[in-house]
């Protein structure tokens, strides 16, 4: 018995006293579903305003920003849209869509050419994925980029050594950055020329938007 009729689309900018939407019908279950739909309106509205800000902030460089999997258990699928409406890209949905061979990986192996056993073992076991690998150091950098990955992933790494490492890198394949962004410093690491920045501050650390439903007689 309730009907609800939306004023603005997903994505678009709203201003403080807004009309977002109009509800109707019995105010037994229109406030019996209040909180748990502000809750949810709340939370991700919260993740498409940061996440806007943030792609504001590196607006004329070729860096795009995208989300990570650090998302509230249960409500991935709908923190990445909303990481979409806030014009960011999703990083990875799941563990298969993407190999990321992180520190974790390389410590379970041993021997040397500890990357490139890696990457040899990924695309022998999915060669249809890309392959992403997670390196803290210029060499390991240089180990995955020679070992032909689609993405080198530049963690924690100090603006200085992302330039340099984009540098070493010189275009043969991907690089991202990631560790530590916000919304003061990722204008800078932009600007050092990766190609992508991932934050996991987008889902897991955004404060709800204030909205709130009231009853007209």
């Amino acid at each position: 018995a309730i009907v609800m009729k939306r004023h603005v689309q997903d994505g678009a900018a709203v201003t403080p006293g807004d009309i977002i939407a109009t509800i109707e019908g019995p105010s037994r279950g229109l406030l019996t579903a209040e909180r748990t739909a502000l809750n949810f309106l709340g939370h991700l509205s919260g993740i498409a305003s940061v996440t806007a800000k943030i792609v504001a902030a590196i607006a004329g460089t070729k860096a795009s920003v995208a989300c990570t999997r650090k998302t509230t258990p249960g409500l991935r699928v709908l923190e990445k849209y909303a990481v979409q409406c806030g014009g960011a890209r999703n990083h990875r949905r799941g563990l298969d869509d993407m190999m990321l061979i992180k520190d974790n990986h390389l410590a379970a192996l041993s021997g040397e050419g500890l990357i490139a056993e890696a990457v040899h073992r990924a695309r022998r076991a999915s060669p249809n994925l890309k392959i992403e690998v997670e390196a803290e150091t210029l060499e390991q950098a240089e180990q995955a980029a020679e070992a032909g990955v689609d993405i080198v992933l530049l963690d924690n790494m100090t603006i200085e050594e992302l330039r340099a490492a984009v540098k070493l890198i010189n275009g043969r394949t991907q690089t991202e950055a990631s560790g530590g962004i916000t919304l003061e410093n990722i204008r800078e690491v932009a600007e050092t020329g990766v190609n992508y920045i991932s934050a996991g501050a987008l889902t897991h650390s955004a404060r709800s938007v204030d909205i709130s439903m009231e009853i007209q007689s």
